[in-house]
């Protein structure tokens, strides 16, 4: 009879181990993206930067419409942003990827890109 609450003892807890890791690392949605000033401010940041080294103002920030978390060596954000072209003032959304390490005062965008909105 021990050999049978045994197993299912050290089953049980094979299956919290691994699911409980599965989360460790992964992205976690940020709610209320409208209202969170910080994840406003770090997709203002995006456009800017990207209009920096593409070396035009062809971008003006509208707003962060969706955002995710995940914990790296810092925070890294995956963020959907809708910003409007300076020239046609069409409203478009973009993907953008940045790191975020308070520690040292680092901000770095990694990608930003067209992107398909809240899709």
């Amino acid at each position: 009879m021990a050999k049978p609450t045994l197993f299912l003892t050290i089953t049980i807890l094979c299956i919290i181990t691994i699911t409980s890791n599965a989360l460790i690392g992964g992205r976690t949605k940020i709610k209320d993206v409208k209202n969170n000033q910080e994840v406003q401010e770090l997709g203002r940041y995006c456009v800017e930067e990207n209009n920096r080294k593409v070396g035009s103002n062809g971008l003006k920030f509208v707003e962060v419409v969706k955002a995710e978390s995940q914990v790296v060596s810092g925070t890294k954000y995956y963020l959907t942003i809708k910003a409007i072209s300076s020239k046609g003032g069409k409203n478009s959304f973009f993907d953008a990827e940045i790191v975020v390490k308070p520690w040292v005062h680092s901000k770095e965008l990694l990608t930003f890109r067209p992107g398909k909105g809240l899709k």
